[in-house]
């Protein structure tokens, strides 16, 4: 199956686009496009993937499905669009990111600033039926973005991986940790945030291991 997804990854991915269950995937996902209201839009499915190309990955953030209201999602975890207020999780990473790097809170939601520099801002389901959460769970994109942590965990050198909650901690049992750092943290939303999410200081740290093997920091 051809898929249009930035030149880099898709030699890496194109295994995946020819098994069975990604026939199936993408046969559901664009009959679900042409009868329902889907975020994020379909040229953003894969924006996490157009936006840093494999050779740029330095940081891995991993997700669960896409924000499932208007204007929202547009392809990135954790990510909305400009213009559109803070979700309490993302509310929660900028509060970290201040407090952990002493920098001010960013007047804008929209990650492609991260994505650009090297951040890969993965969900592990790319689509999402409008105010329906988790609505295209079990369909098979958990095992492509399983494929994808495989991947960067076995291709890279010193990625380093922020897992927050259990959903990502399990997501993350492929990854190689003799060679990546891997961060774990309670979630950031407001039920978790305070057992340990706040003061985890997972982006200095990040940076850190960056620096030390040669790589250059991320302005968070």
């Amino acid at each position: 199956m051809e898929v249009k997804i930035e030149p880099t990854w898709q030699p890496l991915l194109q295994p995946e686009f020819d098994k069975p269950y990604f026939w199936q995937l993408a046969g559901f996902v664009k009959q679900e496009y042409a009868t329902k209201t889907i975020y994020p839009e379909g040229k953003n499915i894969f924006n996490a993937f157009n936006l840093c190309p494999f050779p740029e990955v330095k940081v891995v953030i991993i997700g669960q499905d896409p924000y499932h209201e208007p204007m929202q999602a547009h392809g990135l975890c954790f990510s909305v669009q400009d213009g559109v207020p803070f979700p309490p999780s993302l509310q929660n990473i900028f509060k970290e990111i201040s407090d952990d790097m002493g920098v001010p809170m960013p007047t804008s939601g929209n990650l492609e600033r991260w994505a650009r520099q090297g951040v890969l801002l993965l969900n592990s389901i790319l689509t999402v039926e409008a105010h329906k959460a988790a609505s295209h769970s079990g369909k098979g994109w958990e095992q492509f973005t399983d494929k994808v942590i495989e991947i960067v965990s076995q291709n890279a050198d010193h990625v380093v991986f922020m897992l927050w909650g259990s959903y990502a901690k399990n997501k993350g049992r492929v990854i190689d940790t003799s060679k990546h750092l891997v961060l774990t943290a309670v979630h950031p939303s407001p039920l978790s945030v305070y057992r340990g999410f706040f003061g985890c200081k997972h982006f200095s740290k990040a940076n850190e291991w960056l620096v030390a093997h040669g790589k250059k920091a991320i302005n968070w």
